[in-house]
C-alpha cells in the first residue's frame, strides 16, 4: 500500500523541507538596518585607524 502512494509522501517530504529550510534562513538573517549599521560602524573605525597613522 506504500507503494503506491510512494512518490506522493517523497514529494510531501521533500516540500516540507524546503519549507522548513526557507524558513529558518529568513528567521535567522539579520534585518537591513542593522547590517547597514554595523557596516557603517566597521567603515568608520577603519576610517578613524588609517587617519591616525
Amino acid at each position: 500500500m506504500i507503494a503506491k502512494y510512494w512518490k506522493k509522501i517523497g514529494l510531501v517530504i521533500l516540500i516540507v523541507a524546503c519549507i522548513f529550510n526557507i524558513m529558518s534562513k529568513l528567521v535567522g538573517k539579520l534585518s537591513l538596518n542593522q547590517e547597514m549599521a554595523s557596516s557603517a560602524e566597521y567603515v568608520m573605525q577603519n576610517q578613524k585607524t588609517n587617519t591616525q597613522k
